[in-house]
């Protein structure tokens, strides 16, 4: 039960987005631009980082959602997310992914923890700069998304299979839609 008063029965952020379409607009269209915009990131490597970033932020909600969308948008590659999950440095994505997973798990800590040699790290492996910005972007936010749904102590499915329709919906439809 959240600690707010819902008027609906809808999990994570979905409710609260629902139930407050002043700021479900501008934090939609933020997740949309982020993980859906023009990007030299493919969607599946944004949502893998918006996952990753959720899961070192134990925010049951996000991780599952954005985990299913990633594994929807990598098809063949689907496990990645487990495994980047699991232990970035052993999982199958490629190595400009690790430098810049590296990058994203350090915002998830603190801005501060960034280093010069991380971003380097990330340059070498074949990084630009709009890759690094858009990484340290799609981590900062997702802390803040996943602050919100555990700050209200909204209600998530324990069961990943629960997420993978959401998964699909959001992956081919995106995050903006009609209300």
């Amino acid at each position: 039960m959240a600690y707010i008063e819902l008027t609906n029965q809808l999990p994570g952020i979905t409710g609260l987005l629902k139930q407050f379409t002043r700021t479900a607009k501008p934090l939609s269209e933020l997740a949309q631009e982020l993980l859906r915009g023009p990007s030299t990131l493919t969607p599946g490597e944004r949502e893998t980082i918006a996952s990753y970033v959720s899961s070192r932020n134990e925010c049951t909600f996000c991780m599952n959602s954005h985990g299913a969308a990633a594994r929807h948008l990598l098809k063949d590659n689907a496990s990645w997310v487990d495994e980047v999950i699991s232990d970035v440095e052993s999982s199958g994505v490629s190595s400009k992914m690790k430098a810049l997973l590296n990058i994203a798990g350090k915002v998830q800590q603190s801005g501060q923890k960034v280093t010069r040699d991380d971003v380097q790290r990330a340059r070498d492996e074949g990084a630009d700069d709009q890759e690094i910005h858009d990484t340290v972007l799609i981590a900062a936010a997702f802390c803040m998304y996943n602050r919100y749904v555990d700050g209200l102590g909204t209600w998530a499915p324990e069961d990943a299979e629960d997420y993978m329709e959401g998964g699909k919906v959001l992956a081919t439809v995106g995050y903006v839609r009609e209300r």
